[in-house]
């Protein structure tokens, strides 16, 4: 049986399990029983047992709350989440993860909301410092608002996991760029495809048949762009070698 108590925070830098429950249970904002719970449905992998017999989560245990906080959000079930999750890759990692919760965020309309600074950092998962804000706010994914902050609960995971990435902001922001530009050539084309496809449909089935879309199309496009990307990446890869 596994025992699990309130021990002393870890840091996650390394991405070892350091959390106890109760500490994931607090950055993640839910409680105790709801960790437990998921873990008994399966939504949550079991922690690893470390010493005295104390149950220990890292960042796969939090970004997966955070992707079932946004399933519910969008009005999901808990069966249909556990179908979900259940299609998923056993292997995910946590950034893998937080592109998953920005494809789930999508289909919703925008809803950016003003925050205050402490919230920010509850929403981010972790303490921002000034200077990670800032970086925040040159990638568009936080606007400041008054003494608050706009946020896009879509984009903001996907952006602190980007603070992390070892590449100067320049490159992310070029980088961003490329994406919207060429995202928005698909979306123009595939929208184009749609609406001679529903030429003749009223209004009501229209919008019917785009809100069963979106996150078909979401998730299709996400899926190509991998595949697209390991291909590119394993080329230049082999020609490295």
């Amino acid at each position: 049986m596994t025992t699990e108590t309130e021990g002393p925070g870890g840091r996650q830098e390394s991405g070892e399990p350091t959390l106890t429950i109760d500490e994931l249970a607090a950055r993640a904002g839910v409680t105790v029983r709801t960790v437990r719970f998921y873990g008994t449905k399966g939504l949550l992998p079991p922690p690893v047992i470390g010493p005295r017999r104390v149950g220990h989560y890292g960042r796969e245990h939090l970004a997966r709350l955070a992707l079932i906080e946004e399933l519910q959000r969008q009005g999901m079930t808990l069966a249909a989440i556990e179908r979900y999750l259940g299609r998923l890759p056993a292997d995910l990692s946590v950034r893998e993860l937080g592109i998953q919760r920005a494809v789930v965020a999508s289909w919703a309309p925008d809803t950016t909301e003003t925050v205050t600074r402490g919230e920010l950092d509850r929403r981010a998962g972790r303490p921002l410092a000034d200077e990670e804000v800032e970086r925040l706010v040159a990638m568009d994914v936080v606007r400041r608002d008054g003494d608050g902050f706009g946020v896009d609960a879509g984009l903001l995971r996907l952006g602190v996991e980007l603070l992390d990435v070892p590449l100067s902001q320049e490159t992310i922001l070029a980088a961003r760029t490329a994406l919207i530009e060429h995202s928005r050539a698909a979306a123009h084309a595939l929208s184009r495809l749609l609406r001679d496809a529903v030429a003749e449909r009223d209004t009501q089935d229209v919008r019917s048949l785009s809100a069963r879309m979106h996150p078909l199309v979401v998730q299709a496009l996400l899926t190509a762009f991998q595949r697209s990307l390991k291909e590119e990446l394993r080329e230049w890869l082999d020609d490295q070698g």
